[in-house]
């Protein structure tokens, strides 16, 4: 009798640590053993291929609802394909809140939409309306039921919430042991800013970088961080853009402050002036915060080599270029202020960031792994995901460190009609993808099925455990409301 389900033989394995030749047994969807001269009753060769973790991906939004009714274009289905193909296995949405009302009724229409996911997912619920209700009663029921990440924007009409607000919210965060995670970018200056970019004609995508410049998105960092410091609340800060931003976030963290962040392939390949090109092309790149100037993306990489940002994810937010639903839901002549923002990127992360990191030199494998699987899964608790070891989930992906592609939009396999990446040739890429022991994806052609994903409950951990540490000793988190 074969000791295990499947092996994965003769690979290179890849974890946050190192690097070497080695076995793999997997046993009822989980890494049972490490080593040499395994067994298995299946067995994949995996010679010449690194053996690396899934990818999780900590932000990315799959058929988030409109408030007018309706989702945006990628389903769970679609979304889950570009994944698999991409080599993740693991990702975490967003159930919104949309002002004045509460969590309930979008968060169970979001679970009954995810059941339909191939990859293993969760979910942040974002915050737009921290009522007494929603603060006293809804937030703690929502925590309790395995979502344990908080998310807020300091920016965009339908979605900001003031300080007073973001306050409530990191208390509420405070008392029940979840983690906050904070879109930073300063509402009055982007609106001030737009007012007089159109009121002076300048209408175009070209102009989107200009209305909120880095120095909107420096502030909101450092005002995001001093208010969590204040309630002695862990924070992520989500999608940097530059590094005046991660300087912000080293300085909190020499502090010894629970801050992270993570930046996104489109802040390490794309520049504003990807936004300045012919008629309405440049929506294709419009996403918040924007790409920056030319110099960005090194000082990026030298903030990823230091520790600064130590997570890299997608922002997935597919808005097609055509059709009404799209960049154009106002119409091909609607002023960058009036464009839907985000690109597309679930399934070209894993293999932008290979390419220009590891095969450029600029990162190693393990580094690569610690950024796209290791430290999202640690930071959002998903404890069982992330890392090669026994006992874990056997989510692995084996990767050709050698094969040389060029991206196109069919070879992502997601619903939107286009990839800011078309024609960009990398270096590295997932040939088979396992998600809990089963291959799911073999040379491009995704096999699972949908409602094959599961719900990953998130419970407490101490990687988010508050510092103790407060202004006067005073806990204003715990004051009668």
């Amino acid at each position: 009798m074969e000791d295990y389900d499947l092996v994965i033989r003769g690979g290179t394995v890849v974890t946050a640590l190192e690097q070497f030749r080695a076995d793999i047994g997997i046993r009822a969807g989980r890494i049972a053993a490490i080593g040499t001269g395994l067994d298995g009753a299946a067995r994949i060769d995996a010679d010449g291929l690194l053996v690396m973790p899934g990818g999780v991906d900590t932000h990315c939004h799959l058929e988030q609802l409109r408030p007018e009714g309706g989702a945006d274009e990628e389903s769970f289905v679609t979304g889950s394909t570009s994944a698999l193909a991409g080599g993740t296995t693991s990702a975490i949405s967003f159930a919104v809140q949309f002002k004045g009302c509460g969590l309930g009724a979008t968060l169970n229409e979001y679970r009954r939409r995810a059941a339909a996911a191939m990859i293993d997912y969760s979910f942040h619920q974002i915050i737009t309306d921290p009522t007494e209700a929603v603060v006293a009663q809804e937030i703690p029921q929502v925590v309790a039921a395995g979502i344990r990440s908080l998310k807020v924007f300091l920016t965009y009409d339908a979605l900001r919430i003031d300080d007073r607000a973001y306050l409530a919210v990191l208390a509420a965060a405070h008392r029940t042991g979840a983690l906050v995670t904070v879109h930073c970018e300063n509402y009055d200056a982007i609106a001030w800013r737009t007012a007089a970019l159109l009121a002076d004609g300048h209408t175009t995508p070209k102009y989107h970088p200009w209305s909120r410049p880095e120095v909107v998105e420096r502030e909101a960092t450092y005002r995001a961080i001093a208010l969590a410091e204040l309630v002695d609340q862990p924070i992520q800060v989500f999608h940097v853009s530059c590094t005046e931003v991660a300087e912000e976030i080293a300085r909190a963290q020499a502090r010894g402050l629970k801050v992270w962040a993570e930046t996104c392939p489109q802040y390490l390949l794309m520049t504003e002036h990807d936004m300045d090109r012919p008629g309405f092309e440049g929506a294709k790149f419009m996403c918040s915060p924007p790409p920056r100037g030319p110099d960005a993306a090194a000082g990026l990489w030298e903030q990823i080599r230091r520790g600064t940002l130590d997570v890299i994810s997608s922002d997935h937010s597919g808005y097609s270029y055509d059709g009404p639903a799209g960049k154009r839901i106002n119409g091909a002549e609607a002023s960058f202020r009036d464009i839907p923002n985000g690109i597309p990127g679930i399934g070209s992360r894993l293999p932008i960031l290979f390419s220009e990191g590891v095969s450029k030199g600029r990162i190693t494998p393990s580094d690569f792994v610690r950024l796209t699987a290791f430290n999202p899964a640690r930071l959002f608790g998903l404890a069982e995901k992330g890392r090669i070891a026994p006992g874990a989930d056997a989510d692995l992906v084996l990767w050709d460190p050698a094969r040389r592609m060029t991206i196109t939009n069919s070879l992502l396999q997601h619903r939107i009609d286009y990839t800011p990446y078309e024609g960009l040739e990398v270096t590295g890429w997932p040939v088979l993808t396992l998600r809990r022991g089963e291959v799911v994806m073999r040379d491009g052609v995704v096999q699972a099925e949908p409602g094959s994903g599961r719900f990953l409950a998130r419970g407490p951990y101490d990687f988010i455990r508050p510092l103790g540490r407060l202004p006067h000793g005073y806990d204003a988190a715990a004051a009668p409301a």
